[in-house]
């Protein structure tokens, strides 16, 4: 979470130029969390955990410097050489933990990961753009808990929008698939009917049982519990759209490339390329460059249009479109395409 989530979603805090507030607040939960992790792995990674320690609180004027609750700025006179193993276990400040927070960014993560492994089942690369995200809503409550992070969702799966529908009836069709592990010991003989049952549900008791956790059926003239944790709920996709299932969460992702997102994609492309480029070059983060991209109509107009951010992205004085027969080959999947790069 600390490295995957919290500080590839917070590079443009750390990398941001004067050190802001926003920015010290960025570097000091990362200090903190990273300090904490090193002391709680200290029984378990015992050197490493030291190293990572020592690097972490530094030396300054011989002096180690040491938090302090009251007082960050604090120093303390002990021996530079001070070991993580000889500091104090942590403790959990509870005051701190902030529940309503932890739910909405595990919404964010799973609505996140939920549709970058819809993009991989049809091989959509996450520099295309797509147009939308529908997501079916039990209550106001969880609509108001992905509004909250739904920019960070945008911004993680390159989507435009996120459209919310109250409820998944009339939109989208789901079946349900019973455990037989877990229902056959429970009703045995009825087992059968109860399948069957269950295939021919309404869509209204599927969300019921969504959005209550269990549901009362009368099979063979029997009574019969299902909760969500016996079957498994699986929708169906609809034209133009894929869909997934996690608990409670259902996520549609319109998968329709416009020529407009096209043309976007493109561009992002580039970009990638071009900064793969300045990094095989071994050019500075500062260094400006000019570009030579050779002239193809299938890039003509994704280049025209999205020229000012491709160059303001890769640090470019100058775009031009020109034939080119040689420099680096780009292979961008439909085509392949010559791109000159050189430090201004």
């Amino acid at each position: 979470h600390l490295s995957n989530w919290y500080v590839r979603l917070n590079r443009k805090r750390f990398w941001g130029g004067e050190m802001n507030a926003d920015k010290l607040s960025a570097y000091q939960t990362l200090y903190a969390c990273l300090k904490t992790v090193a002391q709680l792995m200290a029984p378990i990674a015992p050197f490493y955990a030291d190293k990572l320690y020592l690097d972490l609180t530094g030396v300054e004027n011989g002096k180690l410097k040491v938090e302090n609750e009251s007082d960050n700025s604090q120093f303390s006179t002990f021996n530079s050489q001070l070991s993580v193993h000889l500091t104090d276990f942590p403790i959990a400040n509870e005051s701190l933990i902030e529940k309503d927070l932890e739910e909405k960014m595990e919404i964010a993560q799973r609505i996140s990961s939920m549709v970058l492994a819809l993009r991989r089942k049809v091989n959509i690369k996450v520099r295309q753009p797509l147009s939308s995200i529908m997501v079916p809503v039990s209550d106001e409550h969880q609509r108001e808990a992905i509004q909250a992070v739904q920019e960070l969702i945008l911004n993680e799966v390159n989507v435009k929008t996120i459209q919310y529908v109250d409820n998944a009836v009339g939109v989208l069709v789901k079946k349900i698939k019973p455990d037989f592990k877990k229902l056959g010991p429970r009703y045995g003989k009825m087992m059968k009917e109860l399948a069957v049952a269950l295939a021919q549900l309404e869509q209204t008791q599927i969300l019921q049982l969504e959005q209550t956790g269990n549901l009362q059926l009368t099979v063979a003239g029997q009574s019969a519990e299902i909760t969500t944790g016996d079957v498994e709920i699986i929708s169906e996709d609809i034209p133009g759209w894929l869909v997934a299932n996690e608990g409670n969460l259902t996520v549609a992702l319109d998968i329709t490339i416009t020529e407009d997102l096209k043309k976007e994609g493109l561009a992002r492309e580039l970009v990638n390329r071009i900064q793969n480029i300045r990094k095989t070059n071994g050019y500075e983060i500062v260094d400006k460059i000019q570009v030579a991209i050779q002239s193809d109509e299938r890039i003509r107009e994704a280049v025209e249009e999205y020229r000012s951010y491709i160059a303001n992205q890769v640090l470019a004085e100058q775009i031009t479109l020109i034939p080119l027969s040689g420099g680096i080959e780009l292979d961008l999947d439909d085509f392949k395409l010559w791109v000159q790069v050189e430090k201004v």
